[in-house]
């Protein structure tokens, strides 16, 4: 009776912190400090959250204006903190050390220093011995042989702080912040214990640091490990695809059994609060009726989302960034997760959220992210053997928005050509609509190419360099219409005017491309390619309508008078 008490009491809190936890995590960082410091328990509070959750919280407040926290924080919040920020791959970072160290020491020195002798006694150690040197002076040894760098507290034990190399503008500053942070950590464990304090010393020039280095990585390496955080030879396995067969062959992923306190265990919030509304996943995710079930896939993907950010290599400080982390794993999902279940234009929702509860939310993110790895391999495969990569010809080619698609198909971690509309001019792809367009522009880009390694013309300067798809075949287009040779040579402005007035309708600008110029063009593209005008129009349709309503776009509103060939670009003239 009495242990079922004590859980319910347990379940009681866990509800009342999960409770008042969420609701700080959705105030504006001001007043999310002034609502933990204004609690009747602060500390409770505080270690109730998530280190990842906590981390978080400090830097949207702001480090300085968090100190009153950090002295509540628990001992494994404090560790995470050295994990994230101490690291430069596999190796310390002393000046992150420093800066952290002197937080710490300004929060609470003495609980600093009761901290380090029970949990961090050899990274301190490791720290000193990176910094300082020490001497022990004998009974009848004079202290004058030390030089004036030295200084003691018990005329013992003399200490010097050594030079580090510069590698930066701001050394002199990083160097006097060192300096104050050791005299403060050494004058205050001295007066912790005076004993202890030689004690350290000593210890800090018996260390070996390559294999302190090493193990501490390895340890911590184990602690991120269990919140996502693999290592990056590890980590970047969520790039490598995995095919829907191969995914329906795995077993499915366990899924503990519901129980009451186990629903009011902390689920990190900053991730999961970042699930967009109109998110595919987070729409599936509104239709799993167990608690416990949704939570457990919670932290699943905040476990995911930080894999993400070993394998981008990205240090992520505050929700703004770790917000395009979530947006891109929960993309990659939905991705993923359309994939699997779409059948025509048809998608099985029931399906979708059986998937989710089944299989790792890793392996969906590898299956979306499949999608694009292919869209990437059919470029390259398709830039060895095309027309305008035997007349090497540069990507910029292909005009503004085709080499923007290209681009972003082509570079190590493919992107989507989002041309800013939405402030970004590349960014991840986050649904099925972002590849089904992009594979239509490689399309219309594999057709033109095609359709251009049927029609024969010689490149060659002064013009190659401003050279593209469009003006290379409407300056072709141009001759053949004049009566003029078939090699690509400018027009001069006196010919292109003489086109010009060809090829508008009669009316009131802005001007309409005359339609039997259309049909024209549609001909001698039929006649130079020896494609059928049904399949040309059957695959560059659209792309041809697109290039006469750019044609109108930029020249419909000028008269021929005010033809400069200098500011042609559709056309090459001189």
């Amino acid at each position: 009776m009495n242990k079922d008490k004590e859980l319910k009491r347990a379940v009681e809190l866990y509800k009342n912190l999960n409770r008042q936890r969420k609701e700080i995590l959705s105030l504006p960082a001001e007043k999310a400090l002034d609502r933990i410091l204004d609690s009747p328990q602060p500390a409770a509070i505080v270690h109730s959250f998530l280190e990842e959750d906590f981390y978080f919280l400090i830097n949207d407040i702001g480090i300085e204006d968090s100190l009153q926290l950090l002295s509540l924080a628990s001992d494994k919040q404090w560790e995470y903190i050295l994990d994230i920020e101490v690291w430069e791959k596999d190796r310390i970072s002393i000046n992150n050390v420093t800066k952290w160290l002197n937080l710490f020491i300004k929060a609470d020195s003495q609980r600093f220093v009761r901290w380090f002798l029970n949990k961090k006694t050899e990274f301190i150690e490791f720290y000193l011995f990176k910094n300082i040197e020490v001497k022990i002076r004998e009974h009848d040894q004079d202290p004058s042989i030390f030089g004036d760098d030295f200084f003691t507290l018990d005329d013992v034990f003399y200490i010097r702080f050594v030079d580090l190399p510069s590698g930066a503008e701001s050394y002199s500053n990083f160097i006097n912040t060192r300096n104050e942070v050791l005299s403060k950590f050494i004058d205050t464990l001295s007066g912790y214990d005076h004993n202890i304090y030689q004690n350290v010393l000593l210890e800090a020039f018996s260390i070996i640091p390559s294999e302190y280095e090493e193990e501490a990585f390895r340890l911590r390496n184990v602690r991120l490990a269990e919140k996502g955080f693999l290592p990056f030879d590890e980590a970047i396995g969520i790039y490598q695809p995995l095919k829907p067969k191969a995914l329906s062959g795995q077993g499915a992923k366990f899924i503990a059994e519901s129980s009451e306190e186990r629903m009011y265990l902390p689920v990190p919030h900053y991730s999961t609060a970042m699930l967009k509304k109109d998110n595919l996943l987070t729409n599936f995710l509104k239709k799993i009726k167990e608690d416990d079930v949704l939570q457990q896939i919670q932290v699943e993907l905040a476990g995911l989302a930080n894999q993400i950010i070993v394998a981008d290599q990205k240090a992520i400080k505050n929700k703004e960034e770790l917000g395009d982390i979530v947006k891109k794993t929960c993309g990659y999902i939905s991705i993923g997760l359309k994939r699997l279940t779409e059948e025509g234009s048809n998608l099985d929702e029931n399906r979708a959220v059986a998937l989710i509860q089944r299989f790792p939310l890793s392996h969906i993110f590898r299956v979306g992210y499949g999608l694009v790895l292919e869209l990437k391999w059919r470029v390259e495969k398709w830039r060895k053997i095309s027309w305008f990569e035997k007349n090497r010809l540069p990507l910029s080619f292909w005009g503004e928005g085709w080499i923007g698609a290209l681009g972003g198909l082509l570079i190590k971690r493919p992107l989507y050509y989002d041309n800013y509309k939405t402030g970004l001019l590349y960014r991840e792809f986050y649904s099925i609509e972002d590849i089904k367009y992009t594979e239509k522009v490689l399309n219309e880009i594999i057709a033109f190419d095609r359709l251009l390694s049927h029609i024969t013309v010689k490149l060659a300067p002064p013009y190659s360099g401003s050279l593209t798809c469009k003006n290379l075949v409407l300056t072709l287009w141009a001759r053949h219409y004049l009566g003029l040779s078939d090699v690509l040579i400018p027009l001069n402005i006196d010919e292109f005017k003489i086109f010009f007035d060809n090829l508008w309708e009669s009316g009131e600008k802005p001007r309409k491309t005359n339609i039997l110029m259309k049909g024209s063009f549609l001909k001698w593209l039929s006649e130079k390619t020896g494609f059928d005008p049904y399949d040309i129009s059957r695959e560059l349709g659209k792309t041809m309508e697109n290039l006469f309503s750019e044609i109108e776009s930029e020249y419909g509103s000028v008269s021929k008078e005010d033809l400069n060939s200098q500011y042609i670009h559709l056309f090459i003239t001189k």
